[in-house]
């Protein structure tokens, strides 16, 4: 992939460019200046009122002009605009991830550094064996490293742990409802009383933390999210660890 395709900025220029909950005329000329001055683009809107059926068509005309690799930029720094209405509408919210989980590897060149990475690399090439968990604990690291600090990033990080646990204990149960079982599992496997009491009542607050975020969408906060990566990744591996184990 070379570009982004037509389709998507078309997409993206409708939602960010949205009457009730995108930027407004001025802080699309603004914000497309700085763009055009910063990296020496001619726009064709520059001013405003656009020379223009809409300033979602405008939006489209300046996106067109820049380079694939600026147009990811432009793109999801518009998603972050301070001037979008508060708190952000799910559309918006949603174009930065689509961007992020379909674009970030060819344009995004984001390296995360503040998680585990060795834990982190230790759960991916364990997870190969488990595909469906693997798939979205993948999703929740793009977008951790990608700075998307959403709810949704949390559910992922639960629906992961979730799959795999219906993987290793070869049922369709909720991760509530694998609680008990985690204690009974880790005993099998050797686990001491005290560690798998540990282990089970650390799941149970980790789904209880969940919860709490899906009743009432809460805001989560940064340092929690890499808390809360960091456990989750932490419980995989050792479950695996121990599926494995004779």
């Amino acid at each position: 992939m070379d570009n982004i395709p037509n389709t998507f900025l078309t997409r993206a220029s409708d939602i960010l460019g949205d009457t009730t909950s995108g930027l407004s005329g001025s802080n699309i000329v603004k914000a497309f200046s700085g763009y055009a001055y910063d990296f020496d683009v001619e726009i064709p809107h520059s001013i405003y009122p656009f020379d223009a059926p809409n300033k979602r068509s405008a939006l489209l005309d300046n996106l067109k002009v820049f380079e694939p690799e600026l147009q990811y930029k432009i793109i999801r720094e518009l998603c972050e605009h301070p001037k979008l209405r508060q708190p952000v509408a799910e559309d918006i919210n949603n174009l930065k991830i689509q961007l992020i989980a379909r674009y970030s590897s060819v344009f995004g060149n984001v390296v995360d550094t503040t998680l585990n990475q060795p834990l982190v690399e230790e759960v991916k090439s364990f997870l190969s064996d488990f595909p469906t968990s693997e798939t979205v604990y993948l999703t929740a690291l793009t977008k951790f490293n990608n700075n998307v600090f959403e709810r949704n990033l949390l559910d992922d990080l639960r629906l992961s742990l979730e799959l795999l646990l219906k993987e290793v204990f070869g049922n369709e149960k909720s991760l509530e409802n694998q609680v008990p079982s985690i204690g009974q599992f880790i005993s099998s496997k050797g686990g001491s009383k005290h560690f798998s009491n540990m282990f089970r009542t650390l799941v149970d607050y980790y789904t209880k933390y969940q919860n709490a975020f899906v009743k009432h969408n809460d805001a989560v906060v940064e340092e929690e999210v890499e808390f809360i990566f960091e456990m989750t990744s932490s419980f995989m591996k050792h479950l695996i660890k121990m599926h494995h184990k004779g």
